[in-house]
């Protein structure tokens, strides 16, 4: 008998993903006889009952296309925005699972993607993950489809922002997506030549990045390109979220952990802005003028790179390897050229930062750029 998988998407967009729903779709189809379904916008998709059939024709002419042809959204199952109120629809969701006949579940998302993946497991689902974000923070993956793209995306603005830079002798400070992780700001900030890379890991003094942009400006280079991610932080912010955090580990009482909560929950949200903030900073230390460019959505539309198409394709075509040998409660990880089901109770809750040590951030300071500490 055919197995019957249903497939979704959740969480941002992000390039690769029509690649990966193409290679799920067409091993299931073309390796093991399969019939599939895509829901609709996420898992809301699935509590609504919202699908199509991802037939050859739904899968045909979509390997090149951005965002997803079966729509996303942040919807969490056990917290549904339902006529103006946030409802568990878990149960629903199982009901659905059933109602369709599916033998298998395949979601592919960030790291909110595989936790509420794994809860719809713990329900007695069979799941089966794909690792999918342009902030590559996903855990226990090599790296994750989308990232590819987003990275080559930021490092072709940086290296069009030199030449303003350049000509009127100016800080350029260039936000890069990348959530509270710093792959994307690190990796285009190297590829792109930036002077200065300012990532969550390494919290920064801002006046250690002005030092550093005199030096320059003293050595007769009168620009600057400071590549910041969208999560970094002043080095006094951070300080204060650390003890904030100590303290929240250490509350007791419910009134204690929710006034604790509640104060972490607004130093986190004075983050917002701090890239207007360190530009303004700068440019009062330097005395140079210093222009800010947000890149925001951009780098997460258009073509997929032909890395992304390659390595969503592979773990798409992997997915549909593992279903037909009844694997699941995994998340299908990117080891080197190849592939390795992993527990997905060692991915929910986990994320993946850049080690201080890793070998990005050593060649980073051995050629010179600055990284605000």
């Amino acid at each position: 008998m055919a197995k019957h998988i249903g497939i979704l998407t959740a969480g941002g967009d992000s390039p690769g993903l029509n690649a990966a729903i193409r290679g799920v779709g067409k091993a299931a189809l073309r390796a093991y006889n399969m019939q599939v379904i895509g829901f609709r916008d996420g898992f809301r998709g699935l509590v609504e009952s919202r699908y199509i059939p991802l037939d050859s024709n739904a899968l045909s002419g979509i390997l090149t296309l951005g965002g997803t042809i079966l729509g996303t959204s942040r919807d969490k199952p056990n917290a549904m925005l339902m006529g103006g109120q946030l409802l568990d629809m878990t149960d629903v969701i199982v009901d659905n699972y059933r109602k369709h006949n599916l033998d298998a579940l395949v979601c592919l998302g960030g790291g909110g993607t595989q936790k509420n993946a794994y809860k719809l497991l713990q329900r007695g689902l069979n799941i089966i993950t794909l690792p999918k974000t342009i902030d590559n923070d996903v855990a226990m993956t090599d790296v994750t489809f989308g990232f590819d793209t987003a990275l080559t995306i930021a490092t072709e603005a940086i290296d069009r922002l030199h030449s303003t830079a350049h000509s009127h002798h100016r800080i350029i400070v260039v936000e890069i997506m990348g959530h509270n992780t710093g792959w994307l700001a690190l990796g285009a900030g190297i590829a792109g030549g930036a002077d200065v890379i300012l990532i969550p890991e390494i919290p920064y003094d801002v006046e250690l990045v002005a030092e550093s942009i005199l030096a320059r400006s003293r050595s007769g280079r009168g620009f600057s390109i400071v590549a910041v991610s969208e999560g970094a932080m002043f080095k006094e912010q951070a300080a204060e979220i650390r003890a904030i955090e100590k303290k929240l580990k250490k509350a007791d009482s419910p009134e204690d952990k929710e006034k604790t909560t509640a104060a972490l929950a607004a130093l986190e949200a004075g983050r917002i802005g701090n890239t207007a903030r360190l530009a303004s900073r700068l440019e009062e230390l330097t005395r140079l003028e210093s222009r800010v460019t947000i890149l925001g959505y951009l780098q997460r539309g258009g073509i997929p790179t032909a890395a992304d198409r390659l390595l969503a394709t592979r773990l798409g075509t992997a997915c549909a390897d593992l279903i037909n040998d009844g694997v699941f409660g995994v998340m299908v990880a990117a080891r080197g050229d190849g592939m390795e089901p992993v527990d997905l109770r060692e991915v929910a809750g986990k994320r993946k930062v850049v080690p201080l040590d890793h070998p990005w951030v050593v060649s980073a300071r051995r050629i010179g750029t600055n990284m605000g500490d």
